[in-house]
């Protein structure tokens, strides 16, 4: 399992909670319909990597989103992801009725920026990214249909979250292939004030 960084120390998450069609415009982007409650799937930890894999057993999409560490119930860090996925076979899963585990659960289906501590204000995050220098994707809690703070507490009604796993919020429009040899920089910002950067590049297997 590849350790995820908050504050510096290595930390190993339990699992990644993902939520899906957040964001209007990625619903429509991808024609799908938008949905009566929230869209919830989940990752093991053995699906992180530091890897951007550009095929995995077929190619991959990236999905940039803000992300989160959980820690006494609460959202304790912020930093942005990359949820990674076979969307050839997701949709051939859909069509069938089928989980999508096997196109988004994957070993290596999600990598991570570093954590850092969140912010009071949750409205001011905001992040972005780049792909060979040229934006694709920018979002923030006032784009998506459930923010940060309702995510927290629906998953709590129903499922027990531990300590270190984290929090995928869901990706905005914008979404596409990812290329070997792409450079990808991601971008998170407290209103003006730059808080992270991260880079990839796109690796075959």
């Amino acid at each position: 399992m590849t350790p995820l960084i908050y504050k510096g120390a290595a930390i190993l998450p339990g699992k990644i909670v993902c939520i899906g069609r957040n964001y209007v415009a990625h619903i429509e982007e991808l024609g799908n319909e938008i949905p009566s409650a929230m869209v919830v799937f989940n990752k093991p930890g053995s699906a992180v990597s530091d890897r951007l894999l550009a095929d995995a057993g077929g190619p991959v999409d990236y999905e940039c989103e803000l992300c989160f560490v959980l820690g006494a119930g609460a959202l304790v860090g912020v930093g942005v992801g990359l949820d990674l996925t076979k969307r050839d076979l997701q949709t051939q899963l859909k069509q069938q009725g089928l989980p999508w585990e096997r196109a988004k659960a994957f070993d290596g289906s999600a990598t991570f920026s570093q954590f850092v501590p969140v912010p009071a204000d949750l409205s001011v995050l905001s992040f972005t990214l780049h792909i060979e220098g040229a934006l694709v994707q920018q979002g923030d809690p006032g784009l998506m249909i459930y923010p940060p703070q309702a995510i927290l507490t629906e998953l709590a009604g129903f499922m027990s979250l531990q300590d270190n796993d984290i929090l995928m919020t869901g990706t905005p429009k914008g979404v596409g292939r990812v290329s070997p040899g792409a450079e990808f920089v991601a971008r998170l910002y407290d209103r003006e004030q730059l808080l992270i950067e991260h880079a990839w590049t796109g690796q075959a297997l």
